[in-house]
């Protein structure tokens, strides 16, 4: 059985390195090929953070969308300054009987009337389309902040995923280095092959991660990508790193400045004030509006009257029944439910702006307290237990030991920095603006 599975394990090593030799060796024999890498090469996209911010304001769809809800509300706005259409009638008159017919006693009749709106209904209009269109401006800074925060965010992953990618390279090089001299070792008999064998398990372990951190990376390519609206055959090149950059946020400042600048309560107060406006304008339409017309009739040869004549008139509803009873009622219920709608979204800022500062504040810790010691204690450590071991003065038990314990550290090391970055970003997209300090 533990000839099986040695028998097994060496079938599989050799397929990886059989893999490995086809493809260099394919790139050696195609000139071509390597043409074609050079030039996908030659085209990749340099791109730093604020340059990906920058190109996801002009090109994401979702961007696009919001914006043309502002263009819309623009067109509401258009339509409330318009004063009602004037009206133009024209009829005819005549007396059918004594032998009148119409071509010698008939009347024509021509008229043009006028709505006039009364209690500044038309102010109202404008007044609450005005406030339309500033909900919709809040409401696309909005949408570009929180998208803004997920460009930033899959920008960082993949940076994460490259970080992870590069420590998995550097342990699997660093223990095929390793399994090499030990594969001497074991033909001179200067170690036991179960050695050998969880060198070689440990090898494939960490092939295993670099493929996995490269399956990560190009997922949160494609994520970026999409967010940017480019082509899946846009080779990336991310120029902006990793790195840890201490924020001292002042909170009491921050808590300010959300409920200031941050664009969805400014979007929700705009709503609140239109259905105020709204709430005048159904008050407004319990007083009824006048229609004024004027004309002028022209009769025939045997008409009744005078050959022509001039008439005006006024037209008023009669508010005896309708007075705008419902209308009214829906304006308030509106009313109410955007304060409350409001209250509620300043009640959701305030808790995400503490809720991401204590976060952010946690991850500050967690990342000082790597970079204070503890990660290059850890690569120290391997490095002096790979030489003991080299010298005989470790068992493969404690350089294996010392290999996953380094390894473990490293990469908690480098989620902690992600999640640092991911918390000042959330902390960012929480306030409304962008923390220096």
């Amino acid at each position: 059985m533990l000839l099986d599975r040695r028998f097994a394990l060496m079938c599989f090593l050799s397929m990886i390195s059989v893999l490995g030799m086809s493809g260099s060796l394919a790139g050696a024999a195609s000139p071509a090929s390597m043409s074609e890498q050079t030039t996908v090469a030659s085209k990749a996209l340099r791109l730093s953070v604020n340059d990906a911010l920058a190109l996801f304001v002009s090109q994401n769809l979702d961007v696009l969308i919001a914006k043309y809800g502002i263009e819309y509300s623009k067109g509401q706005q258009i339509t409330a300054g318009l004063f009602p259409n004037p009206v133009a009638s024209i009829g005819t008159l005549s007396a059918y009987t004594q032998g009148r017919t119409l071509a010698n006693s008939g009347q024509l009749f021509s008229q043009v009337s006028q709505l006039f709106e009364l209690a500044g209904k038309r102010g109202y209009r404008i007044e609450s389309a005005g406030f339309g269109t500033q909900s919709a401006e809040a409401a696309f800074e909005d949408a570009v902040r929180q998208l803004g925060f997920t460009v930033k965010d899959t920008y960082y992953r993949i940076q994460l995923a490259q970080r992870r990618l590069v420590l998995a390279e550097e342990n699997r090089d660093r223990f095929s280095r390793i399994l090499d001299i030990n594969t001497i070792r074991f033909k001179k008999g200067y170690i036991a092959e179960v050695d050998l064998i969880r060198i070689r398990l440990q090898m494939v372990d960490f092939q295993a991660q670099v493929i996995q951190s490269l399956q990560e990376a190009e997922s949160a390519r494609g994520d970026l990508r999409q967010l940017l609206r480019l082509s899946p055959k846009t080779m990336l090149e991310l120029t902006t790193e990793l790195d840890f950059r201490r924020i001292d946020p002042d909170i009491e400042r921050l808590r300010v400045a959300a409920l200031d600048v941050r664009p969805d309560i400014r979007s929700k107060r705009y709503t609140f004030s239109q259905r105020e406006s709204d709430l005048k304008l159904a008050k407004a339409y319990r007083i009824p509006d006048v229609t004024i017309g004027a004309g002028y009739a022209v009769q025939g040869s045997k008409g009744p009257d005078n050959p022509g004549q001039v008439a005006l008139n006024a037209s008023i509803p009669l508010a005896l029944f309708n007075r705008n009873q419902g209308g009214i009622r829906q304006a308030e219920v509106s009313l109410q439910a955007a304060e409350a709608d409001l209250n509620k979204t300043v009640n959701l800022v305030e808790n995400e702006v503490e809720v991401a500062y204590r976060n952010l504040l946690q991850s500050r810790r967690l990342v000082e307290a790597y970079v204070g010691g503890v990660l290059e204690d850890a690569r120290s450590t391997f490095t002096i237990v790979e030489r003991a071991y080299e010298r005989g003065g470790a068992t493969i038990l404690d350089l294996l030991d010392a290999a996953r314990t380094s390894r473990t550290i490293q990469q908690n090391y480098i989620e902690a920095l992600f999640n640092y970055q991911h918390q000042l970003f959330q902390l960012e997209s929480a306030v409304g603006q962008e923390i220096a300090s």
